[in-house]
């Protein structure tokens, strides 16, 4: 697996085959574009949260997860973003990629389909070892945490 080419492999789920594929919106963006595959318009209520479907599934290498995030613009303008985020799907999940959003708005928001709904940004995942020990080594920070250094 190459840095600078890694390879996915994505399929449309079918009744999707008119969902648009996760896109770039600009050549440096990090994160491909999703969209909604609902079968009819969803509206979520302010403090409401869906599942929304993206019509897709992936086959992604060892070593590399796929991140979900909020897009800016949806959060910004009228309060939609994803609630576990970032969502992490693991190189060995295959099914349908689905986009866990929630209404922190004041207002109803109607998710229509093919709405661009969320980000996908894909990460290498090290390879990671755990090893017990009875001490570990010691830092400035030491064990200082939520807030220690002011605001």
């Amino acid at each position: 697996m190459s840095v600078n080419n890694i390879q996915v492999e994505l399929m449309k789920l079918p009744g999707n085959e008119d969902i648009r594929l996760p896109e770039k919106m600009s050549e440096a963006a990090s994160g491909f574009d999703l969209h909604a595959a609902v079968s009819e318009p969803v509206t979520l209520q302010p403090g409401e949260r869906q599942l929304i479907p993206a019509g897709f599934a992936l086959s992604m290498p060892d070593g590399l997860e796929a991140q979900i995030r909020p897009r800016s613009g949806l959060a910004y303008k009228h309060g939609i973003t994803t609630l576990n985020s970032p969502g992490t799907i693991d190189a060995d999940y295959r099914g349908e990629i689905k986009v866990l959003l929630i209404n922190h708005g004041q207002q109803p928001f109607t998710i229509e389909r093919n709405e661009r709904i969320a980000q996908m940004v894909f990460q290498l995942v090290p390879a990671v070892t755990l090893e017990v020990v009875n001490e570990l080594t010691e830092t400035k920070r030491g064990v200082g945490g939520f807030g220690h250094t002011g605001v």
